[in-house]
């Protein structure tokens, strides 16, 4: 397995429905490192580092998100793997 990087980009209603925490709860639960923050447009941007499968995986669950959620749109930019992350956090 490779190790690799992705940050995304989540639109829809996905602020104020804990969809950070649960982005963190799922992340920490399949073992990748990064961050999630929401953005002043109203989306939330995420980056996951880890192996390929469990980082589609985590992209998998982004695209539905936790049941408040409504995700009309999740954008990927994969990059090389970075290990510049020791655990999954929530950035303002």
């Amino acid at each position: 397995m490779s190790k690799v990087r992705a940050e995304l980009k989540i639109c829809g209603r996905v602020q104020g429905v804990f969809y950070r925490q649960s982005a963190k709860e799922t992340a920490t639960r399949l073992g990748l490192t990064g961050w999630a923050k929401n953005c002043s447009d109203g989306s939330v941007a995420a980056v996951f580092e880890g192996e390929r499968e469990t980082v589609d995986a985590a992209i998998a669950w982004c695209r539905q998100g936790p049941p408040a959620a409504h995700v009309t749109e999740v954008t990927v930019d994969w990059q090389d793997f970075q290990d510049e992350f020791s655990g999954f956090g929530i950035r303002s």
